[in-house]
């Protein structure tokens, strides 16, 4: 079976939807399948070995002069192929940004119309490129923004359609009517071009199962998967660290936006100093041009607070600082506004035997295993985070039961092995729900 998995690039910011599409096409080629990782608009980053091919389908700079410029829709493809050079898509991918959810949702609109829409001549080639020189088995989109692909690459190949729900309804929310509701009713609309829809955790799974009508029998979850080496292989003494070191260290890592909570974060410090407690932040992420005048002000404010000494921010890491950032500190905070699709860097401090404090919505809940291997707080309050930090400073026993309890949850829950085992069974599923369709033809 030929699997091929399309994933959206981030314009040089690590995100966690190439993170977790680049282990899940390396695990599978780990297992002997044969899955390739196909990024679109721009090339994909990520902080491990990036295994995406060279060529970038969707590019970006054709996409969006087609959508501004009438006459692009109908030029012939060799004069579209110097603007899809991966060189040059790479350099703009660095400098870009600034584009807001807002701005985009003509965009959105005309992407999720597929061969339709304005990217049309795209969309087209695409598929011709899959029918005659790649020949999946399966077709797997990282992202229902990219379902305008499906029935184009359905109709070229006869293969089988799977789509993740990737935490997608943050930007879709952010659009302004009247693009928001046809953004919805196309995902409605164009979910029918799906054999499987996969999500990786329940919470999500039922929230986007109710805003896109996607039937039960069609939805799957499999956890989110991280790549262990280089994390610990035993839970770490965590009196010993904090003992060596001195105070306590709270870690965070996540992009630098609003719906993440750095701000909330710095606030439960704030307060958690104010009581007489030795504490210091570490923090870690990307940031993209639109997201500066938030992390600007969430600087602001850690110097206004008289944070200025006790508040480390690292700006993007690679993976080597992602584990040190891990390995110095007690406990982790993720104190997202918005809820949680995804939960990435949560999993990654389990993995680290780190114990979690986390908003008390999206996936958290499930992640931290009825509060087994960290405590929840309300969301969006950095009084009660402070009181959860707080809790488990205060009591080592149970942080480091915490630790041990997320340090098993990990390997037993969250490895790249059984991601990519969950993902064959689906697979094999959308296979053969391709081969019923085309046997009725």
């Amino acid at each position: 079976m030929r699997i091929v998995h399309i994933t959206a690039g981030a314009g040089g910011r690590i995100c966690g939807s190439c993170l977790h599409d680049n282990t899940l096409v390396r695990a599978l080629r780990d297992r002997g399948r044969d899955a390739i990782l196909v990024p679109a608009y721009v090339p994909t980053t990520t902080d491990e070995e990036n295994v995406a091919i060279e060529r970038v389908v969707m590019g970006g700079v054709n996409v969006w002069l087609q959508e501004h410029v009438p006459l692009l829709r109908h030029t012939p493809s060799f004069l579209d192929r110097p603007l899809d050079s991966r060189r040059l898509l790479a350099w703009l991918s660095g400098r870009t940004g600034s584009a807001r959810p807002a701005d985009l949702g003509p965009l959105t609109v005309s992407s999720l119309e597929g061969e339709a829409g304005h990217q049309r001549k795209e969309v087209l080639k695409l598929a011709r490129w899959l029918a005659a020189e790649v020949r999946p088995d399966v077709v797997h989109l990282s992202n229902v923004l990219l379902l305008g692909l499906a029935r184009a690459i359905r109709q070229a190949t006869g293969c089988g359609l799977v789509c993740s729900l990737s935490g997608e309804d943050l930007f879709i929310d952010q659009t302004p009517e009247p693009y928001r509701e046809r953004i919805w009713s196309l995902l409605v609309e164009r979910a029918a071009d799906v054999g499987r829809f996969v999500a990786l955790n329940d919470f999500y799974a039922d929230f986007m199962a109710g805003r896109m009508a996607i039937p039960a029998e069609k939805l799957a979850v499999v956890p989110h998967g991280v790549d262990l080496t280089g994390f610990p292989a035993e839970p770490p003494d965590l009196a010993a660290r904090r003992a060596a070191r001195g105070g306590l260290t709270v870690g965070y890592l996540a992009r630098a936006c609003p719906e993440k909570g750095l701000d909330r974060v710095i606030r439960a410090v704030h307060l958690l100093r104010g009581q007489g407690r030795d504490v210091r932040l570490v923090a870690a992420g990307a940031t993209v041009e639109a997201e500066r005048t938030y992390l600007a002000g969430c600087l602001a404010v850690a110097d206004e607070l008289g944070l200025a000494d006790c508040f480390d921010w690292r700006g993007q890491v690679d993976r080597p600082g992602k584990l040190a950032l891990l390995e110095e500190v007690d406990l982790f905070a993720m104190p997202t506004t918005h809820p949680e699709a995804k939960g990435l860097p949560v999993i990654e401090a389990l993995a680290a035997g780190v114990p979690v404090v986390a908003s008390d919505h999206g996936t958290f809940p499930e992640l931290l295993d009825d509060q087994r291997a960290g405590l929840l707080h309300e969301p969006g309050d950095p009084a009660d985070l402070a009181r959860a930090v707080a809790t488990l400073a205060d009591d080592s026993d149970r942080a480091a039961a915490c630790s041990r309890h997320g340090h098993a949850l990990a390997r037993s829950r969250h490895t790249a092995a059984a991601m990519a085992a969950g993902h064959e069974e689906i697979y094999e599923q959308a296979a053969a729900v391709a081969r019923g369709r085309v046997g009725r033809l």
